[in-house]
């Protein structure tokens, strides 16, 4: 019998020209299918529960979920019911899936990214079948409505792909505006001033259409029935009409000039606030962000916030007074009159409910869309030579076109909305002007009313209905301003995984002793280290070895307390690290990393980075220490030249000395060296070397090398495997008994002598040791 194969959008079957499973899978994957069940999607796994390379599979059909765990040969299946949940996440370049239900976890599949659109297409498939089998509902997907970026098919009535944007789960509210007054209140006497000047020049506004009633009345009409105009009660009235607006005019330049400066203030302290707080985030949080996302958010959402609050809401405040009061006053002239005037109202009202809803999710669906613009902008800038080097100037571009591409779709399909929103409102006015038209000409004629009352109810009414139709138009504004609102308060809602202490314990004196009892870490559900002890004496310099992925990366991030251990403990002196506040532990550590990061700025800018007060003799000081002094007095404007961006213009080993003579200049007591020699020649090696040297005189340090030859002058040598600390002990000692540490020392002692006798310009590649 043979079983239909279904992917996202077309049918296809094992014997087809496109076989929907690879052929090592299709004759058993058949053999198990039941009469009328169609495989719905598949990932082919390619690592175990080890993350060692093995293959497995795990399909979705319209009535089960099957895998084959890497590795073995046994399959397993869940039958798809309610729930059952299928979740995904990623890190360090490993993705997993995993089952889940009411009791726990059920299980885990792990592999590579490069395998991530199709295990994104499982998760939407399962997610389309499960809750086809509890509706009792067949799959309804239109064949064109998938995502742009993972091709999975779309939910009804969707245009974001709920796969791809995990992290937008809640529509922005307008209720998230009033969050911002924790940065208006410092401002709230201005606002206050702002409020009352606004209630002002509205009521001022107010008063040329009511004396057009009795100018009408007791002046224009009387001279056409054959009496003299009274000069003196004309320019009483004209008088009263060009004070008014002078009035208008005065106390709206103030006001506006008040608000305005109380918004660029609050809009500068929102920007430093979620600078500062971004900055106090632990390395988690940046690991799982985009640079183009967290520049657009403090970029671009706190302009448009700022616009909101010094435009938008002031022209809002000002249409509900003048709404409020015309309304007032139409009803003490003609009742009947103005109640004809707000016949609109309730259309009107539904309408901006209507919009609004379409406009709440709308405007911050675009402002995702507009960040992955900025990602690939974040993405190609800085990495200019790399897509220069290998030819991919097209392929970028093509990226940054279908990024714009969809930015221009969303903002279309919201243009439908607000282009048909807007002139409808502008005709439910027209049409009410209309009706008063009718209604007073009937009430003038019944002799109920008057010339000048319809004179005055026709100008009142075109402020009423002008203002109406600014305040609906504020709906976009409004909406947009709070989508900026949520994705300002997303990163000061964040809490750092690495907290400051609630009673902190201050060092008087650092010696440098370290110390970690059962330290573990994990990530997510995935266990990086393990039970890890290790006593550093001041002054002590430990080499990590080890294999790439053993732990030895994560150790140093757990002692600089860039991540806070799971369990157990890490100690300096004594006290845990987690007592101390972290800007003064930090203050006694120095990094020297494999590739430094120098900022735009000069030289002297760039060493005194850890020491910004530091004077010019202690920055050439370190600089001399560092090897670095010859090679800057050589550039143009020595300590004064300028480096560009990330360090350009200077090469690795350069870099790399600067970068030590920063760490130099703070005199740490504890030194983490992160493999600082492996990514430069022999030479500059031997130099940065001879710097080193002097760097880690007197002071506990921590080195990481890829080669393990650097490592010679260490006092103990910890080698790491999987999370554990395996071996301990000096070069000789780990020699002698031929282990972990004698196999690395081995394999690489055969790669150097089976290599070709050339200049080596870059490090070995890291497949021995990191």
């Amino acid at each position: 019998m043979r079983y239909t194969f279904l992917m996202t959008s077309n049918v296809q079957n094992i014997a087809g020209i496109e076989p929907a499973i690879p052929g090592r899978w299709s004759a058993d994957v058949e053999s198990r299918l039941t009469e009328g069940e169609h495989v719905q999607a598949w990932l082919e796994i390619d690592l175990d529960n080890r993350l060692k390379f093995s293959n497995g599979l795990v399909l979705v059909t319209n009535r089960r979920l099957l895998a084959q765990a890497a590795g073995e040969t046994n399959w397993q299946e869940w039958p798809l019911r309610g729930g059952l949940t299928l979740n995904h996440h990623d890190h360090a370049g490993v993705g997993a899936l995993e089952l889940i239900d009411e009791k726990g976890q059920l299980a885990t599949w792990r592999y590579t990214l490069a395998k991530n659109l199709a295990a994104l297409r499982v998760i939407s498939e399962f997610d389309l079948n499960r809750d086809s089998v509890v509706s009792g509902q067949p799959v309804q997907r239109a064949t064109d409505d998938c995502c742009p970026k993972c091709k999975a098919p779309l939910p009804p009535g969707e245009d974001e792909c709920p796969i791809c944007n995990r992290e937008a789960t809640v529509a922005p509210s307008t209720w998230t505006l009033f969050r911002l007054w924790r940065f208006a209140r410092p401002y709230r006497w201005q606002l206050l001033t702002g409020f009352l000047l606004t209630l002002a020049s509205t009521a001022a506004q107010l008063v040329p259409p009511y004396l057009t009633m009795p100018l009408m009345d007791n002046v224009l009409i009387p001279f056409q029935n054959g009496k003299p105009i009274n000069w003196p009660l004309v320019s009483m009235y004209l008088g009263g009409l060009f004070g008014a607006a002078l009035l208008a005019w005065g106390l709206g330049w103030i006001r506006t000039y008040i608000l305005s400066l109380v918004s660029e203030r609050m809009g500068r302290d929102l920007r430093t606030t979620t600078y500062e707080h971004l900055m106090g985030l632990s390395l988690e949080y940046f690991g799982g962000k985009r640079t183009g996302d967290l520049m657009a958010r403090i970029g671009n959402e706190t302009d448009r916030i700022n616009i909101f609050l010094s435009l938008d809401l002031l022209n809002f405040a000002t249409d509900v007074l003048m709404i409020t009061m015309t309304a007032v006053i139409l009803f003490s002239i003609n009742p009947w009159l103005a109640l004809v005037t707000l016949l609109p109202l309730p259309i009107i009202g539904w309408l901006i409910h209507f919009v609004r809803e379409k406009l709440r999710t709308g405007f911050e669906k675009i402002d995702r869309v507009w960040a992955e613009v900025t990602n690939v902008l974040a993405d190609t800038i800085p990495g200019i030579r790399v897509v220069k080097a290998f030819a991919q100037e097209k392929r970028e571009a093509d990226r940054f076109r279908a990024a714009n591409e969809h930015n221009l779709q969303m903002n279309d399909k919201l243009n439908k909305t607000w282009s048909v929103f807007t002139p409808t409102v502008t005709l439910l006015t027209e049409v009410g002007l209309l009706v008063v038209w009718v209604f007073g000409i009937w009430q003038i004629s019944k002799g109920n009313s008057s010339v000048g009352v319809l004179t005055a109810f026709l100008a009142y009414i075109g402020r009423f209905y002008t203002r109406l139709d600014s305040m609906s138009r504020i709906v976009s504004a409004t909406q947009r301003a709070a989508s900026s609102t949520k994705r300002i308060f997303d990163i000061l809602d964040h809490v750092s995984s690495v907290p400051e202490p609630t009673n902190p314990v201050h060092l008087s004196k650092v010696t440098g002793q370290l110390e970690l009892k059962k330290a573990s870490f994990r990530y997510g559900t995935r266990s990086v280290t393990r039970d890890v002890d290790l006593v550093i004496q001041p002054g002590e310099m430990i080499g990590l070895v080890g294999h790439s992925g053993s732990g030895k990366s994560t150790l140093v991030n757990l002692i600089c307390r860039f991540y806070d251990v799971s369990e157990g403990q890490v100690l300096i002196d004594g006290v845990d690290v987690r007592s101390v506040p972290v800007a003064e532990f930090r203050q006694h550590i120095g990094l020297v990393l494999q590739e430094p990061f120098l900022f735009f700025g000069t030289i002297a800018d760039n060493i005194a980075y850890g020491k910004p007060n530091a004077t010019r003799q202690e920055i050439i000081a370190a600089a001399r220490a560092a090897h670095a002094h010859e090679f800057i007095l050589r550039l143009p404007h020595g300590y004064d030249s300028l480096v560009g961006e990330r360090g350009q213009g200077l090469s690795g080993g350069e870099r790399q000395r600067i970068s030590i003579a920063r760490a130099l200049l703070i005199d740490p007591r504890i030194l983490i060296l992160d493999e600082a020699t492996s990514a430069v020649d022999t030479e500059t090696e031997k130099e940065i070397q001879k710097a080193l040297d002097n760097l880690v005189k007197g002071r506990t340090t921590i080195a990481i090398a890829h080669r393990l030859s650097t490592l010679r002058k260490a006092d103990r040598l910890v080698v790491m495997d999987r999370g554990k600390i395996v071996e301990i002990g000096n070069h000789d000692q780990l020699m002698a008994v031929e282990g972990h540490y004698y196999k690395l020392y081995q394999a690489q002692a055969r790669n150097v002598d089976t290599e070709p006798m050339l200049p080596r310009t870059t490090s070995q590649p890291k497949t021995h040791a990191e």
